[in-house]
């Protein structure tokens, strides 16, 4: 009797063990795709910010190479 109460814990912790693996598999994912949004982000305000000062630049430029 113990010893199959032993067998039904220890096969109950290995399920959880190995569901647990593989809901943080999953949330480590979901983290990567949130740092990835985060990045884009800063990408496109940094580009944009800076976009309009290299278009005033070149335009610069090329006024001077006109005149």
């Amino acid at each position: 009797m113990l010893g199959s109460w032993y067998l039904r814990l220890r096969n109950r912790l290995s399920e959880l063990v190995a569901s647990r693996d593989s809901e943080e598999e999953g949330q480590g994912m979901v983290e990567y795709a949130l740092i990835l949004v985060l990045i884009a982000i800063v990408v496109i305000v940094i580009l944009t910010v800076v976009g309009h000062r290299v278009s005033d630049v070149f335009s610069n430029v090329n006024n001077g190479l006109a005149g």
